[in-house]
Formats: C-alpha cells, structure tokens, sequence
C-alpha cells in the first residue's frame, strides 16, 4: 500500500500528507415539500376544472326550454307546446346533482386553497374531502346515467310502450341535454380521478 507520508529533503524524516480540508457532505435528499405543493396544486386546478363543467351543464340544462307548433291528438289545429326539463323527474334529479356538485366543487376548493396555505391541517381534513368526493361522484354519476336513459328515449323511443321520439322535433331541446350530459360525464371522471389520487395518497403515507 503507498505510504501516505512525504519525506523531508532537509531532515530525511517523513511528514504525513496534510488531510483534505473538505468535508465530503452526503447528497442533499430530494425535498418533500415542493412536490406536496404540486400534488395541493394539481388538486386546485381538478377542482376548478370540476366547478366549471357543473356549472356549465347547470345553466345549459335549465336553459334548454323549446316551443314548438305540434299536432296534438284530437285538436283541430297546431298548437305550441314547450319542453322542459321539469317535464322529467329523472331531469329534475339531475338538475339537483349537478346543484349539488357544483356547490361542493366550488366550497372544496376553497378548502384546498386554504391547506394550501396552512399545510398543518391537511391530515385533519383530508379524509373529510375524500369521503365527501366518493359521495358527490356517486349522486352525479347515478343522475347522469338516469338523465342519459330518459334523453335515449326522447332521442330514439320505444315503440313497444308506445313512447314516441321528440327529438326530431324539439331538437334544440335534445341538443342541450345531450351537451350537459357530456360535461356531467367529465365532471363524474374528475371527481374519480380526485377519489383515486386520494386513495393513493392515504396508502402511500
């Protein structure tokens, strides 16, 4: 093994080798702060996201009204008659949902926000949201797929129970519907997404 010791040219005694001045520090571990305040943040924008498309299926159902001349049985002439969602308990339902929704949506993120800035209350509302996020999803995916089967058959009928289509004439009507139906749709998968993440996050802790 090489001596570690430099030999003096004046004395001929060997002087060990000074030892190095720097300390080896070990690598720094990665902080776990910043990556909770993405995941907090990702939360946030979900929550905005889910706000949105239930308010937005909000006011284009309840402005989905049409009025239209039909001929009705037994009348002489055309007479107008309206569709509207209230016409349906399987709407108003769904109606009621995505009130629901959105005002969770809306209150949650608030919430959010707020353990965004006061960390030290996460673990205390956390199971509180989640549950409540698990809950929410199952009242808007149950009236959207109501809502979906009673906008069926107005789309198609079923003439076998003698229920006739009227979508070829309240059109407008069924447009609306049918794009409510698609951001309740999305609002239900942003709340499973925030279920699951929820899920993972109380398993991985």
């Amino acid at each position: 093994m090489a001596s570690t010791e430099n030999p003096d040219p004046e004395t001929g005694k060997s002087e060990p080798l000074p030892a190095s001045t720097e300390a080896l520090t070990p690598p720094a571990a990665p902080s776990s702060a910043s990556s909770f305040l993405d995941c907090r943040k990702i939360d946030i924008i979900i929550r905005v996201l889910l706000f949105s498309a239930t308010l937005t299926a909000l006011i284009v159902m309840v402005t989905s009204d049409q009025t239209e001349m039909t001929q009705l049985p037994g009348a002489p002439s055309p007479a107008p008659v309206s569709a509207e969602f209230s016409d349906s308990p399987a709407f108003i339902y769904f109606v009621v949902a995505l009130v629901v929704a959105g005002f969770y949506a809306l209150i949650s993120t608030i919430i959010s926000i707020s353990l965004l800035l006061r960390p030290e209350f996460v673990a205390q509302f956390s199971i509180y949201i989640s549950s409540f996020d698990m809950v929410v999803l199952g009242i808007l995916a149950s009236a959207t797929g109501t809502a979906g089967g009673v906008a069926y058959i107005a789309l198609k009928g079923n003439e076998e129970i003698g229920w006739n289509k009227i979508c070829n004439v309240y059109d407008k009507f069924c447009r609306y519907i049918a794009t409510s139906l698609a951001l309740s749709l999305f609002a239900s998968l942003l709340l499973l997404v925030l279920s699951i993440c929820s899920m993972w996050k109380r398993t991985t802790t």
